[in-house]
């Protein structure tokens, strides 16, 4: 059975859209002293709902992460789709992200001792 080709065009439109969106929001949540490694982006129930089909979707985000020069993966847990970067990582990026995260905890641990005020 031949596709319609208005339908088509109307699906191929759709996802275009669909993916410049993901990319702007992938795009948006990488950290520059990252230089585009550890992208990562967390859409909600509410942000799928609001997105359309959960494989248009998924489909839309790999479209969007290979733009970017991501490998690509997504993942439905509890609900939420987690789109990550699962490329390999140059170690001067690790270490810069390994120094941000401990300086985090520390700060987490300084303000844990912290007396409260009640």
């Amino acid at each position: 059975m031949a596709r319609c080709p208005s339908k088509d065009e109307l699906a191929r439109r759709r996802y275009e859209k669909l993916t410049d969106r993901l990319e702007s929001l992938m795009r948006a949540a990488l950290k520059p002293q990252y230089k585009g490694y550890y992208g990562q982006l967390i859409l909600s129930g509410d942000d799928l709902a609001e997105m359309g089909d959960l494989e248009d979707v998924r489909r839309a985000a790999r479209g969007a992460g290979r733009r970017l020069g991501w490998m690509t993966t997504t993942q439905i847990v509890g609900g939420r789709l987690f789109v990550r970067d699962e490329r390999g990582v140059p170690e001067e990026i690790k270490r810069l992200a390994g120094d941000a995260a401990a300086a985090a905890i520390d700060r987490a641990w300084e303000e844990g001792r912290r007396p409260r005020l009640t």
